[in-house]
């Protein structure tokens, strides 16, 4: 079967964009339900871009309910009758309550997940956190290599839960959350604020790397209520 994707130009986003191709793929009835997506080596090929770009891509299209993915398989078509989908308009979330409360879901959510990764990631997961903090030391380019590295290294957090719910959530909303983050932030204080991200990363990392689940839930707590004190939310965080 020979898959016609279209064109995707740098000036478009391309996790969206690379989605929304392969959606049409399935939408035109070319990838049917059951079958597998190509590998994120393939598709990043095809497409002329990052693997991580592509991982971005899928998760996507995983939230949206048209593939499903398997551990160490690979990405299926869903059936249509069967999808369910969490769908969240980015432009509500220009709503301070809205992004309040969806930001207040994320926190319990995350920081138990870094514990659970600390207890089940695999070494091939933590090469990738690894490799999702050096990519953020030296993003030539933070509002897209920077960003993509964020998210990659908190969905692989997610994914090295072992659970895909958590996966599905938290690719979902900290994709959302870190867009509306990034773009809120004052230029006159960028590199201060960059350097507090990766270092909170790099805590989160090395208490993941010592499967210390203690350790990786208060670093993440740290993490999360210091990226709200960013944006100048105010939550109630719990022990």
């Amino acid at each position: 079967m020979t898959l016609e994707f279209n064109q995707i130009h740098r000036a478009d986003h391309l996790p969206g964009r690379i989605a929304a191709e392969i959606a049409r793929e399935i939408n035109d009835g070319k990838l049917k339900a059951g079958d597998k997506l190509p590998t994120e080596h393939v598709l990043s090929k095809t497409f002329g871009v990052s693997r991580s770009v592509i991982r971005e891509a899928i998760a996507q299209l995983r939230n949206e309910g048209a593939v499903e993915t398997r551990q160490g398989v690979g990405a299926f078509v869903t059936d249509p009758r069967q999808r369910v989908s969490i769908r969240i308009e980015r432009s509500k979330l220009n709503d301070p309550d809205n992004f309040r409360d969806l930001f207040q879901l994320r926190m319990p959510l995350e920081i138990e997940a870094a514990g659970l990764a600390a207890v089940h990631r695999t070494d091939a997961q933590l090469e990738r956190l690894k490799t999702a903090v050096h990519k953020m030391r030296h993003a030539p380019v933070w509002e897209k290599d920077g960003i993509a590295a964020d998210l990659d290294f908190h969905r692989t957090l997610a994914d090295a839960t072992q659970n895909d719910y958590f996966s599905m959530f938290l690719g979902f909303i900290a994709e959302r959350i870190s867009s509306a983050i990034n773009t809120a932030f004052s230029r006159a204080v960028f590199g201060e604020i960059l350097e507090t991200t990766i270092a909170e990363h790099v805590a989160i990392y090395e208490a993941v790397a010592a499967s210390d689940a203690s350790a990786a839930r208060a670093a993440m707590r740290a993490h999360l209520s210091g990226a709200a004190e960013r944006v100048n939310l105010h939550l109630e965080v719990y022990s």
